[in-house]
């Protein structure tokens, strides 16, 4: 275990940028289902938001892919002393200027597989140039990524980023932690560095109804829920977007509002009184639901 302090303490999970071979089919995707809003265009990259008015993902032309993943880091930190650091570190930084609505200064870095992060101090407020609508997905609630090492890949992010481990599965899947809630990056275990599937938190209970609803009408098949997981204890469902991504809809995620007490608030589905980080072992994990269906190949159990 290291005694040094993280180089950059990530804090809230911001937003994601994807590339894809159609963009305006995956627009009317986040419009029509997710309910996010168009904020602005800037050549062929658009800008999303949700209704609290701040961007939740980046969407531009290339092969089906995610392209980088932002954080917000506290004001307090110096840039420039930053970027030292991360170059120093081997991390390849590069600091931005008014790339994005609402984000006058950005640093990003490459992690040792080669995914793109972007780190965000402070923002202003990027209100969709629509009415938003569908299911006005509360925000973006955090991002899995497959890894051949997933012990390396939480050691890289606990050691230098600050992340906290909340769970997990046996050796193949761990939950981090970047502020109170159970988990806004994951690292599961695969041949090759990629994305595994990212999450949008809903409001509660009535919100997932209807989304479950939603998804019916819009022919987008439930690949896997209603089902209330052990890790982390969110009730979710999962289907796939127009670009093939895996894509989560949750709500009532862990959290761990206070870091010295070490344990996640009570909650009468909770398995463990108090409820700690641990490691999940066998079958069933989940406290209620079917397991997924085979088309969710991401969690082929």
């Amino acid at each position: 275990m290291t005694t040094q302090a993280p180089i950059a303490r990530f804090t809230r999970l911001r937003h994601a940028t994807f590339t894809s071979p159609d963009p305006e089919r995956l627009l009317d995707y986040y419009r029509g289902v997710i309910g996010l809003g168009l904020v602005a265009r800037d050549g062929q990259r658009l800008f999303l938001a949700n209704d609290s008015e701040q961007l939740s993902l980046v969407i531009e032309p290339g092969d089906a892919a995610l392209k980088s993943i932002a954080f917000e880091i506290s004001p307090d930190v110096q840039l420039e002393a930053l970027g030292a650091a991360l170059k120093q570190a081997d991390l390849r930084p590069e600091i931005h200027s008014d790339v994005l609505p609402g984000v006058s200064r950005l640093l990003s870095f490459s992690d040792p597989e080669g995914t793109r992060f972007e780190l965000i101090q402070g923002w202003t407020p990027t209100p969709a140039q629509e009415r938003i609508g569908a299911l006005a997905a509360a925000k973006l609630g955090h991002v899995a990524l497959r890894t051949p090492d997933p012990k390396a890949a939480s050691e890289f992010y606990a050691n230098l980023m600050g992340l906290r481990v909340s769970d997990w599965i046996e050796d193949r899947f761990v939950f981090m932690r970047s502020g109170f809630e159970h988990h806004t990056l994951n690292f599961a275990r695969a041949p090759v560095r990629s994305l595994h599937h990212f999450a949008f938190e809903l409001r509660g209970p009535e919100h997932m109804h209807q989304a479950c609803d939603h998804l019916a009408r819009h022919k987008l098949p439930v690949l896997w829920g209603p089902v209330r997981h052990g890790p982390g204890h969110n009730t979710a469902i999962y289907h796939r977007n127009p670009d093939g991504h895996l894509v989560e809809l949750f709500c009532d995620l862990d959290r761990m509002t206070d870091e010295a007490l070490g344990y996640f608030e009570p909650r009468p589905w909770h398995r463990d009184r108090p409820q700690r980080p641990k490691v999940w072992v066998g079958l069933p994990r989940d406290v209620w639901g079917m397991p997924p269906s085979p088309e969710c190949t991401e969690f082929a159990r």
